[in-house]
């Protein structure tokens, strides 16, 4: 199977030093790829795409926000453009507590949606591609920006697919619940929505009892997991309801919101997956679909996470763990039996 990246010195440019989400992380994955992967250059996401999934007057209000922001200590004659407010203290050049934006944090945005169109795209023509973008998109929904998301990429990625392709699905398996996608999407039946996340985590969305509305009702699948869980906890997770409902619903484009924060080591995820369990949920999709699924970064900030991309990318070139997977524990066969009950899956 051909297989290619799409990254770029560009995601370099919304950046703060010291912030958790900044270029580093990302640089830390381009200095540890595999050598021999074509990486395409980042495209930018046009106007049109934005206001499929994004309010106009959000992104106008965004744009006008880095413009007015030359500085991370500068905010305009009302004192709160470019920043926000804690009870009476005033924090510049934060949207919310974790949120930045510098002058190009808009355009670099974009940029980040552009490339995970570009890699539905190519997924399309049936090369498997991975956008290793940033800033992250799935906190952020039609009219807000939240945990370090200031457009939803993947979402923005769907929409466009969904103007040639009939059925999208989203597996998002990075371990906070990717609620802006969810509200995106939540009243649509074409677009699928797989979420596998840290149970009563940030930002508290995600119970499995929320599964859709109106036309949209069973298409979001909520799989909440404890803290520590392994890779056998995932398996189990995606063997016994991801991929029967994938088979269901036959998507003709899977898009993974892949973010390697359930890591062991990463700083802010607290469960128990390796990097070379990030390969096994690779291969699970990838030998369940008809097509690659098209992968586009989301968090991820431990020491493991070039390693996590590697095990990802060699699953895609057809590498398999000849390790077996342990069994899941009994707090993740008691959510999946809930799980199945609610999709109506026997």
């Amino acid at each position: 199977m051909k297989r290619s990246l799409i990254t770029g010195p560009i995601f370099e440019y919304h950046n703060r030093p010291g912030h958790i989400e900044c270029y580093d992380r990302l640089r830390a994955i381009t200095e540890q790829l595999p050598e021999g992967i074509p990486v395409r250059p980042p495209v930018a996401a046009t106007e049109v795409d934005l206001k499929r999934v994004h309010l106009p007057g959000y992104l106008s209000w965004l744009h006008r926000q880095c413009a007015l922001h030359t500085a991370y200590d500068t905010v305009d004659e009302y004192g709160c453009i470019g920043g926000y407010f804690t009870g009476n203290t005033y924090v510049p050049g934060f949207l919310d507590a974790n949120t930045y934006l510098n002058p190009r944090s808009y355009e670099v945005a974009t940029f980040a949606a552009g490339s995970a169109i570009a890699a539905t795209e190519r997924v399309l023509d049936g090369e498997s591609c991975f956008a290793l973008v940033r800033p992250p998109g799935h906190h952020a929904a039609s009219d807000w920006a939240m945990g370090f998301c200031i457009i939803n990429n993947t979402a923005i990625a769907a929409a466009k697919a969904l103007t040639s392709v009939d059925r999208v699905a989203i597996v998002d398996w990075d371990v906070h619940h990717g609620n802006g996608t969810q509200d995106i999407f939540y009243g649509s039946d074409r677009v699928l929505y797989c979420s596998v996340h840290a149970e009563d985590f940030f930002p508290g969305t995600g119970a499995a009892t929320d599964t859709g509305t109106g036309a949209g009702a069973g298409c979001t699948v909520n799989a909440p997991l404890p803290q520590k869980s392994t890779i056998g906890d995932y398996v189990h997770v995606f063997s016994d309801v991801f991929l029967p409902l994938l088979e269901r619903v036959h998507p003709d484009l899977v898009i993974v919101s892949a973010g390697q924060d359930a890591l062991a080591d990463d700083p802010v995820g607290g469960m128990g997956l390796l990097p070379v369990d990030y390969g096994t949920l690779a291969g699970l999709l990838l030998d369940a679909l008809d097509l690659p699924p098209a992968f586009v970064l989301e968090g991820g900030y431990g020491p493991s996470h070039p390693a996590a991309i590697n095990a990802i990318l060699g699953a895609v070139s057809g590498k398999r763990s000849p390790e077996p997977v342990p069994e899941p524990s009994a707090g993740a066969r008691e959510r999946v039996r809930i799980l199945r009950k609610l999709h109506g899956l026997r």
